[in-house]
């Protein structure tokens, strides 16, 4: 058993669980464990996403992206040190019976985010191929909502299964790309697959038939905001075959503080007391600054020809409940927010 460590108070729930889990894989600065699972999908309630269910098949992630907000994730599990967060990577235990079980008492009305806090396509996913078990089973399904969002050109891997899926449901698959410039994404992303990797799998995606579009978020005020940037992020966006293209300011809780500043300070001196005084006392930025990016990003989507959101279009083999069916309105501008309210 890793933690907790002797004279530590006594665990609970998921803390309890991550304490007993045992470590799978070690590699030089990752360690991989298997948590035990009790529930897949994940209930959301809150007015503020327009999803319904999130599945979300690791904890933690390995891309140490210097800005992300899941941080906080981890500390459910009392590691609350912000680097855990990309050094311990839990897998849930693969159970298809229960996976299946849990989805067949979703409404396929109802909206299915996968990757909303950790990738799904982190490294993890080439030893434990949780992702595309789950994608497996999701294949064999008709007429279901689902969103993807990742920032790994490994959804390549699945590209045949997402083509299976977005057949009979409706599928929209987000691609996290901040900037084409590989110097400045290594220092945002340090682990992530390069840019143009990234666009990659946005282009295939498309070119087989899969809605798939380009999230350029975080945008992070100084560093890649520039109108000049942005419109080279959406050209290679349209040229890739995008479906959309959209993006939204950073926002810092206080987990990533740990992990950000120290980042900034080396890298973007000059930046530090702005980004200090802007998120004092609010992890968002408001006023002036948001609307000037939102003015930005229609500009360039003007320039290329993007959408802002996915389409709504229905599949050819889309089949739905028809009690359900009724009661569920156009949700293509829920989309935008499903994409913004990842990383």
């Amino acid at each position: 058993m890793l933690f907790p460590l002797s004279g530590a108070p006594r665990l609970h729930g998921i803390a309890r669980l991550a304490a007993a889990s045992p470590c799978r894989v070690a590699k030089q600065h990752v360690e991989y464990f298997e948590l035990p699972t009790r529930r897949y999908f994940t209930r959301c309630q809150s007015p503020r996403v327009p999803f319904d269910w999130t599945l979300n098949p690791y904890r933690g992630c390995e891309f140490g992206c210097k800005y992300c907000y899941a941080r906080y994730t981890h500390e459910f599990m009392e590691l609350r040190d912000g680097l855990s967060f990309e050094t311990r990577i839990f897998a849930k235990q693969w159970n298809p019976r229960a996976f299946c079980q849990e989805l067949e008492r979703i409404p396929r009305a109802d909206w299915i985010a996968i990757g909303t806090a950790t990738d799904p396509y982190q490294p993890a996913e080439r030893r434990f191929r949780l992702t595309r078990a789950m994608l497996e089973i999701l294949a064999r399904e008709r007429g279901r909502r689902l969103s993807l969002t990742t920032k790994s050109d490994l959804v390549r891997r699945d590209a045949d299964l997402l083509e299976v899926i977005a057949r009979s449901n409706l599928l929209h698959v987000a691609v996290t790309i901040t900037t084409m410039d590989e110097k400045l994404a290594r220092l945002l992303e340090p682990y992530a697959p390069r840019p143009a990797l990234r666009m990659g799998a946005v282009a295939e995606l498309a070119e087989r038939g899969v809605a798939a579009g380009v999230l350029a978020s975080p945008i992070l005020p100084g560093i890649n905001d520039a109108e000049a940037m942005l419109d080279e992020l959406a050209g290679q966006a349209a040229a890739a075959g995008a479906a959309s293209f959209t993006g939204s300011v950073v926002f810092l809780k206080p987990c990533t503080h740990a992990v950000f500043f120290p980042f900034l300070e080396e890298k973007f001196p000059h930046l530090v007391e702005g980004y200090r005084r802007q998120f004092a006392s609010s992890a968002f930025l408001r006023g002036a600054y948001p609307r000037l990016i939102a003015r930005r990003l229609e500009a360039v989507r003007r320039r290329h020809g993007l959408a802002a959101t996915f389409s709504d279009d229905l599949p050819e083999g889309w089949e739905p409940e028809p009690q359900l069916e009724l009661a569920f309105g156009p949700r293509a501008a829920a989309v935008d927010f499903v994409m913004k309210s990842t990383c």
